[in-house]
């Protein structure tokens, strides 16, 4: 397979508008292996077109979590990649074709992306760590001086509390962190900035528990949709 001339890791961030969702693209620059991260049923066509710009083999279609904003497209992409894979946590619930628990690597080409388990905002939210790259996708576990909500869908803020601070925060501060949502236009943090300045998550524990359940949050908009399709790897939403 032709792949670009390129002497590092393939990576691309992208962004999905309605729900401000983050889409990672990341590939061996050696043998054309790809994985996706979060991808979004409304800009499959999008990242099938850079994949095929850059004549990447599309192996994984991982999802952080079962998401509420979005639907997947990790279901639609398999029209263009027959081969790939859609990934999920086994305490999910949802389908997939491969299912990761704590420690498990999945292997792109020489990237390895090492599974932590950070349940809290779902019970199956994990982080994807790729340590050439030094970088962790969080997901919506860990957001730019925030986290995920913990409302509904088997939400704990006791338990994100704890997959922060033992799971993402135990990584070198140099690490960058890149997160499954953003609504101002920042792309990405380290884990030295939020240990250090995250509101929410320098807080004791007590306090976070206190300030998380006290969060006023409208009802999700796409989450009536979003969740049962998602349940379902995105099928029907073609």
């Amino acid at each position: 397979m032709r792949v670009p001339p390129f002497k590092s890791p393939i990576f691309r961030q992208l962004l999905e508008f309605k729900s401000n969702t983050y889409t990672y693209i990341l590939a061996c620059h050696k043998t054309g292996e790809a994985a996706i991260i979060d991808p979004v049923v409304d800009t499959v066509s999008r990242d099938v077109q850079i994949c095929r710009d850059l004549n990447l083999k599309l192996l994984y279609g991982i999802n952080t979590h079962v998401h509420a904003d979005h639907v997947t497209g990790t279901h639609k992409l398999k029209s263009a990649f027959p081969s790939m894979q859609s990934v999920l946590c086994s305490k999910s619930g949802g389908e997939a074709d491969k299912y990761v628990s704590e420690g498990d690597v999945i292997k792109v080409g020489g990237l390895k992306l090492e599974v932590r388990e950070t349940p809290g905002h779902t019970n199956g939210c994990v982080s994807y760590v790729e340590h050439f790259l030094k970088a962790v996708f969080t997901g919506d576990a860990l957001l730019n001086r925030a986290c995920g909500r913990t409302d509904f869908q088997q939400g704990n803020p006791s338990t994100l509390y704890d997959s922060v601070h033992n799971k993402i925060f135990s990584l070198p501060d140099d690490y960058l962190i890149y997160v499954g949502h953003n609504y101002d236009g920042i792309m990405q943090t380290t884990v030295w900035e939020e240990k250090t300045l995250n509101p929410r998550l320098t807080k004791s524990k007590e306090e976070f528990v206190l300030f998380m359940k006290d969060m006023k949050l409208q009802y999700p908009k796409q989450i009536d949709v979003a969740v049962p399709a998602n349940m379902k790897d995105g099928k029907g939403h073609e």
